[in-house]
């Protein structure tokens, strides 16, 4: 499995996570932290081809490592779902590698950004609308570019989202938009629901080493 967390697309770091690794190599699923490059001093496309190198990486060199390379999931939390969902359903940066899509799945953990192009547009006139302009610029055609929710079309590998309940507005809108565009296209789509948990906590609850958030994801993997 590969991993990459979230911090609004300019903050974070891979060292954070090791406890998620280490957690998962327990459970006999080899984990992959990466780091990406963040805003300001990069944008969104620069992160995309970080996350799809990796993928490529992962490919290449896991069986050094004791993993499976024709097994491969992809997951992330808020904003690191987003660049999950846009590496497990976008054939454009893999096909500016040369290379193919290799993913298995992909677990979405309270993703941002899955229809930023819809909700930025909606924020645009009010006080705190640009924050994420860093990442994203002020161009709506990037914003468009970059929502995975447009990619959708049937043909993506299985996902599963999951959301908690107290999360962010921002994030319980466009998941409701991306799963109604999923459910329209035929796209193969999991959704677990868990209640009075907050965005902050759907990635710490995986510090317990038994938690919903385990179960979700081996059960999910175990299926695909």
């Amino acid at each position: 499995m590969l991993f990459i967390y979230g911090g609004s697309w300019d903050t974070g770091k891979k060292e954070i996570y090791n406890f998620l690794g280490s957690r998962m190599a327990r459970r006999d699923v080899v984990t992959v932290i990466l780091d990406y490059p963040l805003a300001p001093d990069f944008q969104i496309q620069s992160m995309e081809l970080a996350v799809v190198k990796a993928v490529k990486w992962v490919y290449e060199n896991i069986e050094n490592y004791g993993g499976d390379k024709d097994n491969i999931f992809i997951s992330g939390h808020s904003a690191g779902g987003h660049l999950a969902a846009l590496a497990a359903i976008k054939n454009e940066p893999y096909e500016k590698l040369n290379f193919k899509n290799p993913l298995k799945g992909a677990i979405l953990n309270d993703p941002a950004g899955l229809d930023w192009y819809w909700f930025l547009n909606q924020r645009k006139d009010a006080p705190d609308g640009k924050e994420n302009y860093n990442a994203f610029t002020d161009d709506p055609a990037v914003w468009k570019e970059y929502s995975p929710i447009y990619y959708l079309d049937g043909n993506e590998i299985p996902i599963l989202i999951m959301e908690g309940e107290q999360t962010y507005p921002g994030i319980r809108l466009t998941i409701d938009r991306f799963r109604k565009r999923a459910a329209e296209t035929g796209t193969e789509l999991d959704y677990s629901f868990y209640k009075k948990t907050k965005h902050i906590p759907m990635i710490s609850q995986f510090l317990r080493t038994w938690s919903k958030g385990y179960d979700d994801v081996l059960e999910f993997i175990e299926e695909n």
